[in-house]
């Protein structure tokens, strides 16, 4: 099939980047969607549920996110990465995949009362095993997913994911209405995946058969370990702060840091999950061809993620108490505290899981685990110290400082390491740097005068702040570019 075969030959940059700007566009729309679905779920159960439920499902969700990214032994970002025909490989990545996700899941159904214990919840042990299904599921689509997203057809890839989401909802829903408690995220989120798999299955339309040759096996675990293994102590970082809280201080405190972690991955939810959709397939293109069209790329991107970034985490950071108290209620007050900490680590996940994106791309896979065993090595300790000062607020300023500290400066050491010249990053990262400043200014002086409603500060404060943002940003001519095409795409008659 021509349209298979395309992404075999290479393409010129400026292809590549609109095949990877469309990709974007529809996998930021599709995530706009899904994960304000997700959003609203998370008010409705916040509302049906209490914080120790929330802490229980805290416990199953590190473990599935954990298993989620080794699943497959890196076989998924190798098949998004390889350098030659699609069709010579599925046979034998889809057989990888299938052994590794069932034995994984085997050894979690086994370990999980144990890992349960440990994170001080011993109620999560069914949790974890109905949540970790989902791998097996993965293990069905994951050679069809990396299809689409090495052809850039992140729109179907959005579809499935929206499919199963209309879903999970109604289930999770139904079931903690009927005192399911923690089981209803895991009952839900199953059903979803199992949605979402059939749908991954048909749009890719990628023939489904086992097969094992011994070289390509090789090639993809060589490419593929290293990979899963960076994106798994990724995973880790993430949720070992889940871990150690709950241990440390129980599920109702558990509760609360996971709810303003939640808060805190709305970003890298929507726009890290839409840039990543193409950020491997664009820059394992560009790393085809040479390793200045690589640098290029990064050069042109990082600044533009950091622009959207830095706005929205000085807004959660400075009106936490409001943001929480306004759409959760009074009583989850106690994660505001934490969220202005989180928001700061926000920032340096988009920066550290976007290096990851880049090295899997050049094929630099060992770097990753590198920088991610010497961040663990700063944060666990940090984190622990932290819980044990300042509870969970300590824990998000152990979590926040490891990852300013250490994981963005050992980021930026690897992706330099891998021929990616980041010196004519800087200049562009001053005006979103001052326009941050002046947007925290403007935000801290407006919370002083507008005391009582929570609504009446985000609107006025928030808002005041992100259109000084905005001001100090975006130049005349950016903004001139900006209105000519909207006018543009307005109809002739509307003109």
């Amino acid at each position: 099939m021509a349209e298979q075969a395309s992404p075999d030959v290479s393409p010129d940059i400026s292809d590549i980047g609109r095949k990877a700007g469309r990709g974007a566009v529809w996998s930021l729309l599709g995530t706009l969607v899904t994960r304000a679905g997700s959003f609203i779920l998370g008010l409705v159960l916040a509302r049906l549920l209490a914080p120790a439920d929330f802490g229980t499902y805290a416990v199953a969700l590190a473990a599935t996110q954990f298993v989620m990214v080794v699943k497959d032994v890196g076989v998924m970002s190798a098949v998004v990465q390889w350098r030659g025909r699609l069709e010579d490989i599925a046979p034998t990545a889809t057989t990888l995949t299938s052994i590794s996700a069932l034995g994984l899941y085997g050894i979690f159904w086994v370990g999980a009362p144990y890992f349960a214990t440990l994170a001080g919840s011993v109620e999560a042990t069914s949790v974890v095993r109905i949540l970790t299904a989902v791998i097996l599921v993965e293990a069905v689509t994951a050679v069809r997913s990396a299809a689409l997203l090495r052809w850039f057809r992140t729109g179907k890839n959005a579809k499935a994911v929206l499919a199963g989401f209309l879903v999970n909802a109604p289930v999770a829903i139904v079931l903690a209405v009927n005192g399911a408690g923690a089981y209803s995220f895991a009952w839900g989120q199953l059903a979803g995946a199992v949605v979402t798999g059939v749908f991954m299955l048909i749009y890719a339309r990628l023939p489904y058969r086992f097969g094992f040759d011994r070289h390509i096996a090789g090639r993809l675990l060589r490419f593929g370990i290293p990979s899963a293994a960076g994106i798994a102590l990724e995973a880790l970082l993430l949720n070992v702060g889940y871990i150690i809280v709950g241990n440390i201080m129980g599920e109702a405190w558990l509760g609360f840091y996971l709810m303003a972690f939640n808060v805190s991955s709305w970003v890298p939810g929507i726009i890290g999950s839409a840039i990543r959709m193409v950020s491997i397939a664009g820059f394992s293109r560009l790393a085809e061809r040479d390793e200045e069209s690589l640098s290029f790329g990064v050069q042109r991107t990082v600044p533009l993620l950091i622009a959207m970034v830095l706005p929205l985490a000085v807004f959660m950071a400075v009106m936490a108490h409001s943001l929480i108290i306004f759409i959760y209620g009074p009583e989850w007050e106690q994660a505001a505290g934490v969220l202005r900490f989180l928001a700061v680590l926000m920032v340096v996940r988009m920066l550290t899981a976007f290096a990851l994106d880049i090295l899997n791309a050049h094929g630099t896979t060992r770097s990753t685990v590198w920088m991610n065993l010497g961040h663990a090595a700063a944060m666990i300790p940090a984190v622990i110290v932290g819980t044990h000062l300042d509870g969970i607020r300590g824990a998000a300023i152990g979590q926040g400082a490891a990852a300013v500290l250490v994981a963005l400066p050992l980021a930026m050491i690897a992706v330099q390491r891998a021929g990616v010249r980041l010196g004519p990053v800087l200049p562009g990262l001053v005006r979103p740097a001052l326009g941050a400043l002046v947007c925290a200014a403007v935000m801290l002086g407006l919370v002083s005068l507008t005391h009582g409603s929570p609504f009446v500060q985000l609107v006025v404060a928030g808002g005041g702040g992100l259109l000084a943002y905005v001001l100090v940003v975006v130049t005349r001519d950016q903004f001139h570019l900006v209105s000519d095409r909207l006018v543009r795409l307005l109809p002739a008659r509307a003109r």
